[in-house]
């Protein structure tokens, strides 16, 4: 190891490697002080482990090799101690994970949680009046007030849980930023601030940034250079506009063109309204937390075989509805119905073949200790079904069944959330809510779950209710939609009809917003 001049992030000979094979082919990549470099590709390509790898963090049973140095501090991947990643991690470098909930305690304060940073760089407290400046100053830094600092972080919307762990990331004042997907469960507006916020951050600070993404239109116009990667092997690699504009590879090329604009797949693909009488009933739902209103009289109901989309910001609502349909909220006011019957406030008296929930992140929801066969033999037992078997739920998302004897972290993010679909259909429930279940995919991967989706809407007679912030997974899937923001209903109605010509303003922002994906997309297109 050696401590040189500061000279940015070099990767040599990155690999990865698993007792079965080897997963990263040999890696190099170089990122100057206030430069971002964009590692793209589909689900399962390598990418996120390329970032571990660098910080030390691979799954257990996946090993690196290679070499990296960081501002002239060099280490080995494989053959590091203990010291050497405490001097790595959360110090020279910080991973700002895709969904904070896994990197920000739920029991702490978004305060107490920045200052532990600071005290661990600083290696003291610098004093109690100190460490609450430098909590303000990482705030506001980020565009949060002070008052946040005494709220936890399940009092946040998404966005603002986001930037909660940019603050406690700069609060390290670390020399490389790797984002490992940070914006895919936000919306299209928020995602913008969140990605645009970033990037003047690390320039202010001449950190170096490694953004991971699958999202071509998330890098353009911010990132410096390119790297696209596919089956754990770099493809592509240049600067930004050479990789976006000249695609040399059939793969980039493929990734450029997957990304329709929702007014093409309004007008193709939107599915038809239902006519078939409400299963699901919710009613005058309200929810409070402390003295903010997250949900203000809510009242959805869907048929079976029908898909209710529910859209809106971060922040708007929208989870906390599924949570309060589910039964994971007790609202304040409303009722929850199923075939006119009143189902309990609380999961306490609920069948699992009624209501199950796919949420976004199956980090959260699948234990990291149990074997995929493990988890869904679990959900099978608790549902009561005798007939499937683990075998089965793995086709039934198209899986092969030699997964059920992997661990959650060895599998692609694509996988394991067709696991998580996967583990809430073995109860055979009536209702299904996908709660952002397809954010974090590739366009590619996102099209072959919400066909799936589809299909088994269709085959298995399942009342769905989306919850989503794309309108164009909206317009793919969705029969009717409703439009929530900060926790009231403003538009609902016929799909079509709202993406073609939404009547409030709320969603005559959201589709623009939503939109200029499409003119981007179509402006690069015209220039190859």
């Amino acid at each position: 190891m050696a401590v040189g001049s500061a000279q940015g992030v070099r990767v040599l000979a990155l690999q990865v490697e698993s007792a079965e094979r080897t997963i990263v082919q040999p890696f190099d990549a170089a990122v100057l002080p206030g430069e971002m470099l964009a590692i793209i590709g589909e689900s399962g390509s390598g990418k996120s482990l390329t970032a571990r790898a660098i910080t030390g963090l691979l799954p257990r049973g996946v090993r690196a090799t290679g070499h990296s140095e960081i501002d002239g501090y060099s280490y080995d991947l494989a053959a590091s101690s203990a010291g050497v990643w405490r001097e790595v991690r959360g110090r020279r470098a910080v991973l700002l994970l895709q969904d904070p909930f896994t990197s920000l305690s739920p029991v702490l304060r978004c305060g107490e949680q920045i200052a532990l940073t600071v005290e661990a760089r600083l290696g003291r407290s610098p004093g109690r009046a100190a460490l609450q400046a430098e909590v303000e100053r990482r705030l506001a830094e980020v565009q949060l007030p002070a008052r946040v600092a005494k709220m936890y972080p399940t009092e946040l919307s998404g966005g603002m849980r986001q930037r909660v762990a940019i603050a406690a990331a700069l609060a390290a004042e670390p020399r490389l930023l790797i984002a490992d997907e940070p914006t895919t469960a936000l919306d299209a507006s928020t995602q913008g601030e969140v990605l645009d916020l970033l990037r003047s951050l690390q320039l202010a600070h001449r950190m170096s940034l490694i953004l991971i993404s699958h999202d071509l239109g998330v890098i353009e116009g911010r990132a410096d250079r390119v790297c696209v990667m596919r089956n754990g092997e770099v493809v592509e690699q240049g600067t930004s506009s050479q990789v976006l504009q000249n695609p040399q590879h059939e793969y980039t090329r493929a990734l450029i063109a997957a990304n329709p604009s929702i007014s093409d797949a309004a007008s193709s693909v939107s599915p038809a309204p239902q006519s078939n009488p409400p299963i699901l009933v919710a009613t005058s739902v309200s929810k409070s937390f402390g003295d903010t209103a997250a949900l203000t009289d809510a009242s959805v109901e869907v048929a079976a075989g029908e898909v209710l989309a529910i859209v809106g910001e971060s922040g708007s609502g929208k989870s906390t509805l599924a949570r309060a349909i589910a039964g994971l909220e007790v609202p304040d006011t409303g009722t929850v119905t199923l075939h006119s019957k009143q189902l309990p406030a609380g999961r306490r008296g609920r069948k699992p073949g009624q209501i199950q929930i796919v949420f976004q992140d199956p980090y959260s929801t699948l234990n990291p200790s149990f074997t995929i066969e493990q988890s869904l033999q679990e959900a099978l037992r608790a549902g009561g079904d005798r007939t499937r078997t683990v075998r089965d739920l793995l086709e039934l998302v198209e899986l092969d069944s030699k997964l059920a004897t992997r661990r959650p972290s060895q599998l692609s993010g694509g996988q394991r959330q067709r696991v998580s679909i996967a583990r809430a259909l073995a109860p055979n429930p009536e209702v299904l809510i996908c709660d952002e279940s397809v954010s974090a995919l590739d366009v590619s991967v996102q099209a072959q779950i919400l066909a799936l989706l589809a299909r088994l809407r269709d085959e298995l007679g399942l009342a769905m209710l989306f919850i989503t912030h794309d309108l164009g997974v909206v317009a793919r899937i969705a029969n009717n939609v409703i439009v929530l923001r900060n926790g009231e209903i403003v538009e609902r109605g016929e799909t079509e009809r709202v993406l073609r010509a939404p009547q409030h303003t709320y969603t005559k922002l959201l589709v623009a917003a939503a939109e200029q994906d499409s003119v981007h997309r179509e402006s690069r297109e015209a220039r190859e």
